[in-house]
């Protein structure tokens, strides 16, 4: 598969989701955040990934409308909270999102994390938004096996899409299997494990013998991997850089190198640690 910046996995109801996109966590300066944005939009970015707690879904509506490209011509995802979870709290939550953004439907609605008691209401809410189409696609995030077990006994829609935390060093193979068995894409949010790779011997090894940086081996391999990558910058040049990752190819050998820096390594909360 030749890989572009315009490349997009075809979702199990036939949605078209780029395969590339910005991640916009911890964006909370307004100015700062709706510059990134259009930055990359202009850069040739076709998703932005929100949530409703990173409070900046206004500004992502902002930057789309100052932006050099067609709404609809852009993925956006948002997420609903844990707080709000549950059924009618979903419905609402997601209201408010639209109000925030400024716009009339959703590319793609997750569930956040799978609060115990409430993520199987949570998710049955999104299945009605995408049965009133006010959702293009829908799915979760952080949704282990058994969670997402659990949502495919009762759906009527399975989640076309699992976010979860993915990088050289928690590779989530049996997790990535389960789903791509299930035909539910998978998302990696900290692609880039917090900058805790940067210096890796290994991948260190790998970006000098293809004049790359390690950062951009790392997302390449996410690429090359069939995941949907969404790093986070707010710098110009980092998100330029970011993108500049299909002049290149990583070998067989490569790939294998990589998976096997797993580790098991969380940046983030192990979903089973979640609290109701």
């Amino acid at each position: 598969m030749e890989l572009t910046i315009n490349s997009t996995k075809t979702l199990h109801n036939g949605v078209e989701m780029p395969r590339f996109g910005l991640g916009v966590y911890k964006m909370t300066d307004r100015e700062e955040a709706v510059n990134a944005m259009i930055t990359a939009i202009d850069a040739g970015y076709k998703a932005i990934d929100t949530a409703t707690v990173y409070e900046n879904e206004r500004e992502v509506g902002e930057a789309v409308r100052h932006s050099s490209v067609k709404r609809e011509d852009l993925f956006i995802t948002s997420k609903v909270w844990n707080t709000d979870q549950g059924y009618e709290g979903t419905l609402r939550a997601f209201e408010a999102s639209l109000e925030r953004l400024g716009f009339e439907y959703l590319d793609l609605y997750l569930t956040h994390w799978p609060v115990p008691g409430s993520y199987e209401d949570t998710y049955r809410a999104i299945q009605r938004l995408y049965d009133e189409k006010l959702v293009r696609a829908i799915g979760v995030s952080n949704h282990h096996q058994p969670h997402l077990e659990k949502l495919l006994a009762k759906a009527n829609t399975k989640p076309m899409v699992n976010q979860i935390e993915l990088h050289p060093q928690l590779t989530q193979e049996p997790l990535r299997a389960f789903c791509a068995q299930q035909d539910i894409a998978v998302t990696s949010w900290s692609p880039l494990a917090r900058g805790r790779l940067l210096e890796d011997p290994v991948l260190t090894e790998i970006a000098a013998a293809h004049g790359k940086t390690v950062a951009q081996v790392i997302i390449r391999w996410h690429l090359q991997s069939d995941l949907i990558v969404i790093p986070k910058s707010v710098t110009p040049s980092r998100i330029a850089e970011n993108a500049d990752v299909y002049d290149f190819s990583l070998t067989a050998k490569d790939m294998l190198a990589i998976d096997g820096l797993n580790q098991d390594w969380r940046a983030g909360t192990n979903p089973d640690d979640i609290q109701a």
